[in-house]
């Protein structure tokens, strides 16, 4: 059974919130199961090398949002559908990323959150490079490791507090 969406608007909270929310620009597409999601950030800084989004979406995810830092790169995808379903076992809420995916057909049927620039069918490399837990800069906003995200069809929220009573 596919878990239920959380019930927010991010319209809703930058309205109540204004002052205290950081808002992305708009440069993300919806891909994963789920367009409505939430939760603690954990980041990742890595350009064209996913050995750390396999091996950080491969540890129990609690709820919590990947949001990686790739550089805005257009040359490679960064998540495909085995790590994508390895974080869904692992119970991650989501994934934003400043990169590509691909394998969007089978991401779009699990219950994921996905918001990235695009799709790319080729694979990234694989050097273990990257930085993890450090805090990162795209869209406009800074994300910081522990910081809540939330994302819906109309954007991306970021806020160092809970803005909703369940979350």
């Amino acid at each position: 059974m596919k878990p239920l969406e959380p019930n927010f608007k991010t319209a809703d909270l930058v309205d109540q919130y204004e002052e205290s929310v950081r808002v992305c620009d708009p440069l993300f597409r919806d891909f994963g199961g789920h367009t409505r999601f939430h939760g603690r950030v954990v980041t990742l800084k890595c350009f064209e090398d996913n050995s750390l989004v396999k091996a950080t979406l491969a540890e129990p995810g609690h709820g919590r949002v990947l949001v990686v830092d790739a550089g805005g790169s257009l040359r490679c995808a960064m998540l495909g559908d085995l790590i994508a379903g390895s974080a869904v076992e692992q119970g991650w809420a989501g994934v934003i990323l400043h990169g590509c995916i691909r394998d969007s057909r089978e991401i779009a049927a699990m219950p994921l959150g996905v918001k990235a620039l695009a799709t790319h069918p080729r694979k990234s490399l694989k050097r273990g490079e990257g930085q993890r837990d450090v805090p990162i800069t795209f869209a406009g906003v800074r994300f910081v490791p522990g910081d809540l995200v939330y994302c819906d069809e109309d954007g991306i929220l970021v806020s160092e507090e809970a803005l909703c009573p369940d979350h």
